[in-house]
């Protein structure tokens, strides 16, 4: 457990480090390469034109220290393979901008990549749906954290503080390959974070948003906890991505009623942006989904231990009070036609 420890805290410090020195190169490359995500009021809720290339200082540090992992290629292999599909497709998109149908072709084959080699739900012990369940858990993880991106220091933080709870969860259960993983991606956000923080000087990006969600929902398919039953604890990934799972649950519901397409429509009606309207600053918005963030974080680890009925007690309280949040998101003074009026700068 004292070497875990350790090699966790090498990992972490390497990760930081790296982050810390590569956010910089990465702005000025975005700058360079054009790939620079311009003011837009119906989008975006920045002022200046700010590179959009973070994402390859997280993709970089995170893939260096797993590289070194020792074990990677028959364990982490494949995640590292799709993760890293997924990220180009991602910069690609940041650059270029790629149809929709592409993009999610491109998710989908890194997804067989994981089912091929092993990575996979299978909880259901039936091939065809414990396959489909993964494939709409990672494809929807990953693009659930690419609409998260869309204020100052959110997807980070809120991937920095799901890979610390991961993390956690692997020490507590003995799995250092995933849990190293982990502590690599929480360290890689934060030294982005750095740089990220409102008012942010460089985004991530899709390359970055995507990368992170990718590997976030592998993760949550490797944590093991042999302690209990899979009855239970499959819904601890679900808790501990609770805030990307209800944002874009927030959005497809809005955009439906509105008739809209949830998938294309560009808008500023996510939980954060809602939160300003109801009159808290950007930080203190971003703040506010952090702490929920985190409290999400500790009833998963609650979870971990619980009985079948402990479990779907406090699961279902979960699942009720998001239901009671998309209901009273949609209304006053989160959210009405002169909402956007409402949100303040800073």
């Amino acid at each position: 457990m004292n070497a875990d420890i350790t090699a966790y805290l090498v990992v972490f410090t390497g990760v930081l480090l790296l982050a810390v020195l590569s956010t910089p190169w990465a702005r000025w490359m975005g700058l360079r390469l054009g790939v620079v995500d311009q003011p837009d009021p119906a989008r975006r809720v920045h002022t200046v034109p700010t590179p959009r290339l973070g994402g390859m200082a997280i993709f970089v540090s995170t893939l260096i220290a797993a590289l070194l992992l020792r074990g990677v290629y028959s364990e982490l292999g494949s995640i590292l393979i799709g993760a890293t599909l997924v990220s180009f497709l991602g910069f690609w998109d940041d650059r270029f901008s790629l149809s929709v149908s592409f993009k999610l072709a491109g998710q989908l084959l890194a997804v067989g990549l994981l089912i091929l080699t092993g990575v996979q739900v299978t909880m259901f012990r039936a091939p065809v749906i414990d396959i489909t369940v993964t494939i709409l858990w990672v494809v929807g993880i990953t693009n659930a954290f690419n609409l998260l991106d869309n204020m100052d220091g959110l997807s980070a933080g809120i991937a920095a503080i799901a890979s610390a709870h991961f993390a956690l969860m692997c020490a507590l259960t003995g799995q250092y390959l995933v849990g190293a993983l982990a502590v690599a991606v929480m360290a890689a956000c934060i030294g982005f974070l750095i740089y990220n923080w409102n008012p942010a000087t460089i985004f991530m990006g899709d390359s970055g948003s995507l990368f992170l969600g990718f590997l976030l929902a592998s993760v949550g398919i490797k944590l093991r906890f042999p302690d209990n039953v899979s009855f239970v604890t499959w819904m601890i990934p679900v808790l501990v991505l609770g805030i990307p799972i209800f944002d874009t649950a927030l959005v497809t519901v809005s955009r439906l009623r509105r008739r809209l397409n949830p998938l294309t429509t560009p808008g500023i009606d996510h939980t954060s942006h809602r939160l300003t309207y109801a009159g808290f600053s950007r930080r203190e918005a971003v703040f506010l989904l952090y702490i929920a963030a985190f409290l999400l974080g500790l009833v998963a680890i609650f979870v971990t231990r619980a009985s079948v009925l402990e479990g779907y007690l406090v699961g279902g309280s979960v699942a009720v009070a998001g239901l009671i949040g998309l209901w009273r998101f949609e209304h006053a003074p989160f959210w009405g036609a002169d909402a956007p009026l409402h949100a303040r700068k800073s």
